[in-house]
């Protein structure tokens, strides 16, 4: 596997000279093309943060980010915007949907703002609505579907440009057991049959489970990293949940 991103002493800091508080610290780890990695700690961890920065969302005080060995810690603003969307995915844990749009306009909408021909979108909605499992559910606004159902919009959304990583924050946290279920079925797969690289941030021990590696962030810091590699999910769910035990972090082991 060749590395996609790679990040290298990575430090943020909140706040003035009188009052700092340091949410990231010294912060290196890599990712791998088709990965599906699992970022876990307790609030106040700086696992958001860490997201926020690989989003770049907010900047890094300290340290290098590369995405193909490209610094994106080094882009200028107007840079950063043309980064995001050529090579970044995002599924949030409120939908972020649009109330008077259909579920296929929504996904699309990205596409038609580029001024991507219509039959071109409407091709491009199909095939990332069929991946999600969603595709008779297009013509329906998101008030007409379930929470699951929002959220694969918002999936299918975000991987409708394919892009290089899809970063996903607390993207069950809305969700009822069965939909979520559904949803890390639906990242699985386009983890394992599509190749997507995946970068979610939970607090959750179920969810965490459906990655192939955890890593667990503690006051700012990589405090472990475990592998599924060939173990059950169940196996690999303890394992996550032995680890949580003994972090004292307040992550649920349920949906």
């Amino acid at each position: 596997m060749s590395i996609l991103l790679q990040i290298e002493k990575l430090d943020k800091y909140y706040g003035n000279k009188h009052n700092i508080t340091k949410a990231l610290n010294h912060v290196s780890f890599q990712v791998e093309k088709g990965e599906f990695l699992g970022i876990m700690g307790s609030s106040g961890s700086g696992k958001t943060t860490l997201l926020n920065c690989l989003a770049t969302i907010c900047r890094a005080t300290a340290g290098h980010i590369y995405l193909e060995g490209r610094d994106i810690t080094a882009l200028k603003n107007q840079e950063l915007a043309d980064f995001r969307k050529e090579n970044l995915g995002f599924v949030f844990q409120d939908f972020n949907l649009l109330d008077h749009f259909t579920l296929e306009e929504n996904i699309g909408l990205a596409l038609t703002l580029r001024g991507t021909p219509k039959e071109q979108v409407r091709k491009l909605v199909k095939q990332a609505a069929r991946q999600l499992g969603i595709e008779g559910e297009l013509e329906k606004m998101p008030a007409q579907v379930s929470g699951g159902q929002k959220q694969r919009c918002a999936c299918a959304r975000a991987i409708i440009n394919h892009p290089k990583i899809l970063l996903a924050d607390e993207p069950t946290g809305a969700l009822d057991s069965h939909a979520a279920q559904m949803l890390l079925e639906s990242f699985t797969s386009l983890n394992e049959e599509l190749g997507a690289t995946i970068l979610m941030v939970t607090h959750d021990v179920f969810s965490a489970s459906y990655c192939s590696r955890i890593l667990f962030l503690k006051d700012g810091r990589i405090f472990n990293e475990i592998r599924r590699g060939e173990k059950s999910r169940k196996a690999f769910f303890q394992e996550i949940l032995d680890v949580v035990t003994l972090m004292g972090g307040d992550v649920s082991n349920a949906k």
